[in-house]
């Protein structure tokens, strides 16, 4: 029946011939593109590679090399959303298998590469972005990142943001042998360094850069533009004001560098219009390049003509996204445009435009000044080099730091934030990239490494790098609650997914948040989410689902609890779906949404 033995439904594996021993890991659901557990296909005819079919938080396509998690993690789902026979092999999954301590991490990379070593080539899985059989642990050297690595050298602020000292610090340093080395070698070396984008997408730099020399893109007439997002509006995120404001020239430096590599005739920087220090000291350290001939016509006197203007926003947060940002400098509302045409093509004023993060313009420079392979030195294969990571929140010293990609979480906080306020056994959740992304308990945090493919495998991401902590005092549903009220407060209304399920998800947060719900409405806020995933012009849909979509996945014992409680405190009596109290109805008060 089916093509691939290997990948079957839930529902259906319980009737073969096999054991729950031939299983050897849980693999997790992404959350993308979900089917429904009523519409089984034959593996063959819907072309699946690996576990992603799912209902609510259920993981219904199971790969028969992974293993049946412990019962604690099997996440809740009721009895109505599974099939007789997935009900009949649930109580199997988490009953024929003994009791799983949890495991101690391995005290050193020697012991965890003879544990590797150890394990059966058969019993091993990598990450999602290694291929099945390499070594859970791929070997890495980790903690190579000394004090003059780290590019951020001012980050601080212990010298002024001039051009005197930041030709100290290495800034403007043969920047028109770079030049003189044109496109084809800067973009060579920005793919060798594997710099992913750090606005939060995490695409490959060296390869965005590239669309812009199209084919016979010389004979284009019209200017082409680098448009620099400074717009940071990100809970949370407080990473590219301190470059804008302790480090301006690393940023116009990079504007050339990636400019020349897309053979841009000028850079138009859109800050954000709450940073009004920023931007003057962006200013200022713009006279400062004109005057001493760094930009301008002849830049550094390499014969290329390159100019650097700054446009303020107004503080929206949609114009964050790359094509809104373009319609606000152009002077229009913004919001996001459909694609395509994508910006490589038709971008600001309808000219060839690139839209990248300041941290990404940045460091630009630097990589090509020590080379790509430099830069690749630090992190894991695919999450090369260093990045900048403001931590905030119950930390002893919140700050932003720049360190090597793949630190542990946990390395991260205890290093540079002197650890959670009341030590790490206080800790409730982290979020690790910014309000957008998924929330995750401790457990996970303890041995959870910072970079894209390991957040990713955790069904989170890495974001803006932005961490958030909370302690056991934090209300995580108050909490999420309060960021949906942001995102609904921020969208654009453009699109009916995103204008009408954001008010919708704040108003079902709200009375979760005072336990006026029904259980069965948990499931309809993850069928919510759901729906509005990957239906909207722009990301926004998923930045208010993703939160909300990681505090079901993991904390929905605390969601039940509240709704129980609230239920006892109005002596046992069942809130309706909607908010409608039995006590209030006949006098046909409204207590939720809004009262």
């Amino acid at each position: 029946m089916y093509a691939n033995r290997d990948i079957l439904p839930i529902s259906l594996s319980s009737l073969l011939p096999q054991s729950l021993n031939d299983f050897d890991q849980h693999q997790p659901h992404e959350g993308r593109k979900s089917r429904s557990i009523t519409s089984f296909k034959p593996a063959s005819s819907i072309g699946l590679n690996w576990s992603r079919a799912t209902k609510g938080d259920l993981p219904i396509m199971i790969s028969r090399a992974a293993v049946a998690p412990p019962a604690h993690a099997i996440p809740y789902v009721s009895s109505r959303a599974l099939t007789s026979a997935a009900a009949a092999f649930l109580p199997r999954l988490t009953s024929a298998q003994p009791a799983v301590k949890q495991s101690t991490a391995p005290q050193n990379q020697q012991q965890s590469q003879q544990l590797a070593q150890q394990q059966p080539q058969a019993q091993r899985r990598g990450f999602a972005t290694v291929q099945d059989g390499a070594a859970a642990h791929p070997p890495r050297v980790y903690g190579g990142l000394k004090d003059q690595d780290r590019i951020f050298q001012n980050l601080y602020g212990r010298h002024p943001p001039d051009l005197k000292h930041a030709m100290k610090c290495g800034d403007w340093y043969k920047t028109k042998e770079i030049i003189l080395k044109g496109h084809d070698w800067i973009i060579s070396e920005i793919k060798t360094s594997g710099l992913r984008g750090r606005g939060g997408a995490g695409f490959p730099s060296g390869l965005k850069w590239s669309f812009m020399n199209f084919k016979d893109w010389d004979k284009d007439t019209k200017p082409r533009y680098l448009v620099v997002n400074a717009d940071e509006g990100e809970p949370g995120t407080c990473k590219d004001r301190e470059i804008m404001r302790k480090d301006p020239h690393k940023l116009i430096e990079g504007c050339l560098v990636s400019g020349r590599a897309m053979n841009a005739t000028a850079a138009y920087i859109y800050i954000r219009g709450e940073f009004y220090e920023e931007a003057t000291v962006l200013q200022k350290a713009i006279n400062e390049a004109y005057a001493a001939g760094l930009i301008g016509k002849n830049a550094c006197g390499s014969g290329y003509d390159f100019d650097v203007y700054i446009h303020r926003g107004m503080g929206a947060y949609i114009c964050g996204e790359e094509t809104a940002l373009i319609e606000s400098i152009e002077g229009k509302a913004g919001k996001p445009r459909l694609k395509p045409p994508f910006p490589a093509a038709v971008g600001l004023f309808g000219c060839p435009s690139t839209v990248t993060n300041v941290e990404t313009v940045a460091v630009a420079p630097t990589i090509c000044r020590r080379g790509g392979k430099w830069f690749a030195g630090f992190g894991r294969e695919r999450n090369q080099g260093t990045k900048l990571f403001c931590i905030s929140g119950h930390v002893n010293n919140p700050c932003t730091v720049e360190e090597e990609m793949s630190i542990p979480l946990r390395e991260l906080i205890d290093r540079h934030c002197g650890g959670v306020r009341g030590g790490w056994d206080n800790l409730l959740a982290v979020i690790p990239g910014g309000s957008s992304t998924p929330v995750l308990p401790k457990h996970i945090c303890d041995d959870q490494m910072m970079d894209f493919d390991a957040l990713k495998d955790s069904q989170s991401g890495l974001g803006t790098a932005a961490v958030i902590v909370m302690d056991k005092s934090t209300d995580i549903v108050r909490a999420i609650s309060r960021l949906s009220a942001f995102y609904r407060h921020e969208s654009c209304g453009q699109c009916t997914p995103c204008r009408e399920g954001s008010k919708w998800t704040l108003q079902m947060m709200e009375r979760f948040e005072r336990g006026q719900a029904r259980e069965r409405e948990i499931d309809m806020l993850q069928e919510l989410t759901k729906q509005v995933e990957g239906h909207t012009i722009c990301a926004l849909g998923e930045a208010f689902a993703w939160p909300i979509q990681g505090l079901i996945r993991h904390f929905r014992p605390e969601l039940e609890g509240r709704i129980r409680q609230n239920a006892q405190a109005n002596g046992g009596k069942e809130v309706f779906a909607g908010g409608w109290a039995p006590n209030t109805r006949q006098e046909g008060k409204l207590i939720a949404p809004g009262q």
